[in-house]
C-alpha cells in the first residue's frame, strides 16, 4: 500500500484528510553532497489544528491544549530533512505529524488507585532492617 495516498490515520477510524495538509519544500542542510544544492529535499508539513473538522471536538480541544506551545495561530508544523529524497522526507513528516496528533489526542491516564502495603511485607521489612542494624553494630570494635 502506498504510504501517502489518501487520508493518514491517527487512531481508529479518525484520519487527517490530504486536502488539509499544507506542504512547503526548501533546500536541506542535511545529507546529499553536491545534490543538496540543487534539490528542495527539506519538507515542512503544516496542519491547521484549530480549523480542522476531521477530528472529534473532544480530541481537538485536548490536542489544542497539549500542543499549545508548538502552535502558531492554531497551526502545527513538522519538519523533516534527514533523507536525501524529498519523497522519504515527506513520509517521515507525515509519520511524525500522525504520531504527534495521536499522542496529543490520547485520553488522559486513569488516576492511580492507592493501595495499602500488606502488614506482612511491612513487618518483614522492619525485621530485616533490625537484623541489618545488629550486623553493623557487631562490626564496631567497642568491646576490645
Amino acid at each position: 500500500m502506498d504510504a501517502m495516498s489518501g487520508p493518514y490515520v491517527i487512531r481508529g477510524s479518525v484520519s487527517v484528510p490530504e486536502a488539509e495538509l499544507m506542504w512547503r519544500f526548501s533546500r536541506s542542510s542535511g545529507p546529499g553532497g553536491q545534490h543538496v544544492n540543487t534539490s528542495d529535499s527539506q519538507v515542512e508539513l503544516r496542519f491547521d489544528l484549530a480549523a480542522t473538522e476531521a477530528l472529534p471536538e473532544v480530541w481537538k480541544e485536548r490536542a489544542l491544549q497539549r500542543l499549545e506551545s508548538r502552535l502558531v495561530a492554531g497551526v502545527v508544523a513538522v519538519r523533516a530533512s534527514e533523507h536525501r529524497s524529498q519523497w522519504r522526507n515527506r513520509e517521515t513528516a507525515l509519520v511524525r505529524l500522525a504520531s504527534l496528533l495521536a499522542e496529543a489526542t490520547a485520553p488522559p491516564p486513569k488516576p492511580r488507585r492507592r493501595t495499602r502495603i500488606p502488614r506482612g511485607i511491612n513487618e518483614r521489612r522492619l525485621r530485616e532492617k533490625k537484623q541489618r542494624g545488629e550486623t553493623k553494630r557487631g562490626r564496631s570494635g567497642r568491646d576490645w
